[in-house]
């Protein structure tokens, strides 16, 4: 009879080794496939090569409970239980936690943690591209604060440079690759203030353009780009009050310009002219509710294929940034399926590099107030109610779990937002409400949370970041925010 480890410490009265020791559940698939990652993870080597191409995917507040929501929502479209399954981004080799507090902030905002992932510097919430010297809103200590992006500084050095977002391209993730502005609200002229001599963000985006710092820039924002008497794909007025057209502009020096599905598709891959793709009057739709707008991974190929052929490589920024949006608005469905869309884009960038010669970084900027509540049972619907445990099974019982007032409750919710039970008709000493599986799976659904507030927060806690390709082990442990851009220079200067 086979001896179990514990029979084999308590009977042998000699030393073996732990390599001898016969385990009993070597046959176990858990204990199986622990192996196989051990063995894989053994035989990973770092790549120590220069990294030609460098790709930051930044999917806006997707802190670690929203990427395990994603995680277990992509499975169970999949008809899996939902947390066996993996994103692209968790096959990735290495990995870390990374700090995103702003200098003045414990619970960060995006201008701040943009720049620090873009720039190298950590700074003051709401200012894009300066160092925490400038005061936010005072324009006339720009220019001693400012600098130098990650875009701005390969592109001298002779790569190509994109940048995509489903966000309003002037908004503050993405405007931090490019902007240097004392405050991330100042998008259009009506915003900045009078006697302020540094150029709107839109007005920068534009300028990068040209001078051709950015080949290729893709998202939504027409609004701050058109005047005010010119209307926008969705029939409003733009905001410039300044007269400037700035899409006519970018025209007429040459850029290719893209407004819809149909002109994305007729776009010129190969052209050799910047490319300019403004796909909404503010930020794009959200996925679950796209139409006429291409996916964030169609914008990733093809603008991967556009920037390839420069012998000396690109960088490429890409945003998933109404994952951010949707959890401020507390609908975790919209958030979710965000998230995929978001996953689908990284799986295109993998798929369209190497790993010898392309560093792609994932991560996000900030996390939210998402939590989840227990204790349910496997095959939950993450964005359901929660169900009972099977003590003789794998999955939920057909039970819902109750709280103390009798009621079921949501498997996440948010600590403050627009759902919030607080209410004044539903106090402490009101009720809470009921609600059914089928409400609370639905794509309009604002979680239960706690505290009461017109948009759910931002959260300090660390967020997670995910790497391949090359110097991607330099990613371990727990990091500084703008520690990021010191490995992607660093990786981008190394010689064969």
């Amino acid at each position: 009879m086979r001896a179990t480890f514990a029979a084999v410490l308590l009977t042998c009265s000699t030393t073996i080794t732990l390599a001898e020791v016969e385990f009993s559940q070597k046959n176990n698939h858990w204990f199986e496939e622990a192996e196989f990652e051990l063995q894989k993870r053994l035989a990973e080597q770092p790549i120590t090569k220069p990294a030609k191409n460098i790709i930051l995917m930044i999917a806006d507040g997707n802190g670690i409970a929203t990427n395990y929501a994603t995680r277990i929502f992509q499975g169970q479209q999949k008809d899996m239980l939902g947390e066996e399954n993996v994103l692209p981004q968790e096959r990735f080799p290495y990995g870390a936690l990374v700090k995103t507090y702003n200098v003045n902030a414990q619970t960060p905002d995006s201008a701040g943690t943009a720049t620090a992932f873009h720039s190298g510097v950590k700074t003051k919430a709401g200012v894009l591209g300066v160092d925490e010297t400038l005061n936010v809103g005072d324009c006339s200590a720009v220019e001693t604060a400012r600098v130098t992006s990650i875009a701005e500084a390969l592109s001298a050095a002779g790569k190509s440079v994109g940048i995509i977002t489903t966000t309003s391209l002037t908004d503050a993730t993405p405007a931090a690759a490019y902007a240097h502005v004392a405050s991330r609200r100042f998008e259009d002229d009506t915003k900045v203030p009078e006697g302020c001599k540094v150029p709107d963000i839109a007005v920068q985006l534009l300028d990068q353009i040209k001078a051709g710092t950015i080949n290729v820039a893709m998202g939504g924002g027409q609004r701050y780009m058109l005047p005010d008497t010119v209307k926008t794909i969705e029939g409003t007025p733009g905001n410039r009050r300044d007269g400037r057209n700035l899409i006519k502009e970018a025209k007429d020096f040459g850029a290719t310009y893209a407004w819809d599905e149909a002109s994305f598709q007729a776009l010129d891959v190969k052209a050799g002219k910047p490319a300019l793709g403004v796909f909404a009057a503010s930020h794009m739709q959200y996925e679950y509710d796209r139409t006429n707008q291409p996916s964030l991974a169609e914008m990733v190929k093809w603008t991967i294929n556009a920037l390839k052929d420069n012998e000396k490589g690109f960088y490429l920024t890409v945003e998933g940034g109404r994952i951010d949006h949707a959890n401020h608005a507390g609908n975790l469905y919209r958030a979710l399926t965000d998230g995929i869309a978001f996953a689908e884009a990284v799986a295109m960038a993998e798929e369209m590099t190497s790993d010898q010669d392309t560093l792609i970084i994932v991560t996000a900027d900030h996390a939210h107030t998402l939590s989840f509540n227990g204790y349910c049972g496997r095959g939950s619907p993450i964005n359901g109610l929660c169900m009972g445990i099977d003590n003789n099974g794998t999955k939920h019982t057909d039970e819902l779990n109750l709280m103390l007032d009798g009621k079921p409750y949501s498997v996440a919710g948010y600590l403050n937002g627009p759902g919030s039970i607080l209410t004044e008709e539903n106090s402490w000493t009101g009720t809470r409400p009921v609600i059914s599986q089928e409400e609370a799976t639905g794509p309009d659904y604002k979680q239960q949370s706690l505290l009461p507030i017109a948009s759910e927060t931002h959260s300090g806690e660390d967020v997670a970041l995910y790497a391949r390709g090359p110097w991607a082990h330099l990613f371990t442990g727990t990091i500084e925010q703008n520690y990021i851009f010191n490995v992607m220079t660093y990786a981008a200067s190394r010689k064969e």
